[in-house]
């Protein structure tokens, strides 16, 4: 019934199901085989807006068209923070004993609760690697943050960092690596910020479950007081918290890991699941769902909100940094079942 040309098609098709393409701007990668796509933005903040499995769009990206999203990019898909995750409690931070303040006049600080950073939206990553093969599909970006004096006036810590989007069998797998060309420890606080979305089940039918064991108290100003309380606390049911029944913006530590040191948190919906899942050096996930919002927010970082702050003042005690030439390295991945 079918050629010998079907059949040599179809046997390549099944022998590499991954591929890599470009359009303009947009890189993505294709899993045949699970009907998984991934396109990322590298020219705007290297942020990864679509991850489509069979045709559904796991991230919340509320755009009609990539050129919309450029002339106003805005808070979606999955964008990198950094030089530090969420908020700071004042516009300065500390390290290594000592305070920065800020520059506010540079203009890229926001607020005088500074939040996310400042290279959420940048145009400045550089795409150093792009391909795919029998194992999977992938692209590594790069962000010379030494390059850029309006950057090193607010963060005087020369260094680079890459971020690396690996598809494969159905799992995207983002990991960083930071390297530090300075002379001194750079404390590290950075993180992500995916929206995730499911499209069986309005938000309020959601389901979580929560892989941590410390529920973070914060102030008026959503940011930690520096007093925990147990998981249960906060959701009674950490398995199985219902998320209607939650407005959120709440920062989690003691993750519950397995012997290779991964923690995991779930969305479920009708049939739908997200499992998204954190290595061992992103000690926090902070959640932020608000009620009415079609999105839940589960955010790996490197530590709790105010980490930078908190740790000078000992009200926390696992802030990271990276030694002089040293590197932090540490991946997340989100695995979709259920579509």
């Amino acid at each position: 019934m079918f050629g010998p040309l079907f059949l040599t098609v179809a046997t390549a098709a099944f022998a590499q199901p991954y591929s890599l393409h470009r359009a303009g701007d947009v890189v993505q990668l294709e899993d045949a085989r699970t009907q998984t796509t991934v396109s990322i933005l590298p020219s705007v903040g290297n942020i990864a807006f679509e991850v489509k499995v069979k045709g559904h769009n796991i991230l919340y990206w509320p755009y009609g068209s990539v050129d919309e999203f450029k002339a106003r990019p805005g808070m979606s898909g999955i964008p990198f923070l950094g030089p530090w995750a969420d908020r700071l409690d004042e516009p300065a931070f500390f390290a290594n004993g000592r305070r920065f303040a800020f520059d506010m006049q540079l203009g890229n600080i926001r607020g005088d609760m500074p939040i996310h950073g400042f290279v959420t939206t940048t145009d400045r990553w550089r795409v150093v690697d792009a391909n795919a093969n029998a194992e999977g599909a992938w692209v590594t970006s790069r962000l010379e943050f030494y390059r850029q004096p309006m950057w090193m006036k607010q963060w005087p810590f020369a260094h680079t960092i890459e971020i690396t989007h690996r598809l494969h069998d159905g799992v995207l797998d983002v990991e960083t690596t930071i390297v530090n060309l300075s002379a001194e420890p750079m404390p590290i606080a950075i993180g992500f910020h995916p929206y995730f979305q499911l499209t069986d089940s309005p938000r309020d039918a959601w389901k979580l479950s929560v892989g941590a064991r410390t529920h973070w108290l914060l102030t008026s100003n959503t940011v930690p007081t520096g007093e925990t309380e147990p998981i249960e606390r906060f959701f009674p049911t950490p398995q199985a918290a219902l998320l209607g029944e939650y407005s959120l913006d709440d920062v989690f530590t003691d993750l519950v890991r397995d012997e290779q040191g991964r923690a995991t948190i779930a969305v479920t919906g009708k049939s739908q699941r997200l499992d998204i899942g954190l290595g061992p050096n992103y000690r926090a996930v902070t959640l932020w769902s608000p009620k009415e919002r079609p999105f839940i927010c589960v955010e790996p970082t490197a530590g709790i909100i105010n980490a930078l702050n908190l740790a000078a003042r000992g009200l926390y005690k696992d802030l990271q940094s990276v030694a002089p030439g040293g590197t932090w390295r540490e991946r997340f991945w989100i695995k979709a079942s259920g579509f």
